[in-house]
């Protein structure tokens, strides 16, 4: 996505990885997030897409319960995640993105992501 775009989807590739949102919400979620941490986003949802979500661990993402997964995000206006899911075809779907004002993930934040989760199968 470049500054002008307004959604933070990003094109399929034929050959590797892909990043994608799951809706509209997760859309305006990710919009809403503060312009450093937005570029976080789409800085490491490129690197997920140019050398492999199975090459990235640790700081960048991290496992949080059963199919969900968050991306760290971090800039000068604090931390975010964006939660997400993979699936077959080498998709990472997105599900959730929300700044981070707490230690530990809200479980408001993990019923929201595993609810949109499930609107997937």
């Amino acid at each position: 996505m470049n500054a002008a775009q307004s959604t933070p989807y990003i094109p399929e590739r034929k050959d590797g990885w892909t990043v994608e949102t799951l809706n509209e919400a997760v859309d305006a979620e990710i919009a809403a997030l503060p312009t450093d941490i937005r570029a976080a986003f789409l800085r490491l949802a490129e690197r997920i897409e140019a050398v492999g979500l199975d090459r990235i661990g640790q700081p960048h993402i991290k496992h949080l319960q059963d199919k969900l997964w968050e991306m760290r995000l971090s800039g000068r206006d604090g931390i975010a995640r964006a939660i997400y899911v993979t699936r077959v075809g080498r998709r990472v779907v997105v599900v959730h993105a929300f700044v981070k004002k707490t230690q530990k993930t809200p479980r408001s934040a993990l019923e929201i992501a595993d609810r949109r989760a499930k609107e997937i199968d």
